[in-house]
């Protein structure tokens, strides 16, 4: 089995009640993209404003290539508070840590250690994995 050929990870908060400077403080780390709800933002690429339907709270890790989403995973908790106290109350926010693989070949594969999981599961961190041919790369950004 192949390796993903790169992938793209981030944790993200939403919620019409987040405030991204008190995320902030709870989890000890600046995010990477942050805005509330009814915040006007600009398309970086558009220039097109519109307005945040809710709020989010967004922190990447680096790019891999190949993929290591087991290093990108711990690259953002390490970053963050271990207190699962303060994980708990940020439940309501629905954490999810996404994730973008990108196929070098028809049949890729992936792993994540026990102690990857455990730290994901704990924390109440839904894991999403988008999975993307190798025909179709839209790897820009992380949603």
């Amino acid at each position: 089995m192949a390796a993903f050929d790169h992938s793209l990870a981030a944790l993200r908060f939403f919620g019409d009640e987040l405030v991204p400077d008190e995320i902030s403080a709870l989890l000890g780390a600046n995010p990477t993209v942050s805005y509330q709800k009814g915040q006007e933002l600009v398309g970086s690429r558009t220039g097109v404003k519109r307005v945040a339907k809710t709020g989010s709270w967004r922190l990447e890790a680096a790019p891999r290539e190949p993929e290591d989403l087991e290093a990108q995973t711990f690259e953002i908790l390490e970053q963050l508070t271990q207190d699962l106290t303060i994980w708990a109350s940020l439940a309501r926010f629905e954490p999810n840590l996404f994730c973008g693989l990108f196929m070098g070949s028809g049949n890729d594969g992936i792993s994540l250690s026990g102690k990857a999981l455990l730290a994901i599961g704990q924390r109440g961190i839904e894991l999403g994995l988008d999975i993307y041919d190798a025909v179709e790369d839209d790897s820009d950004s992380v949603s």
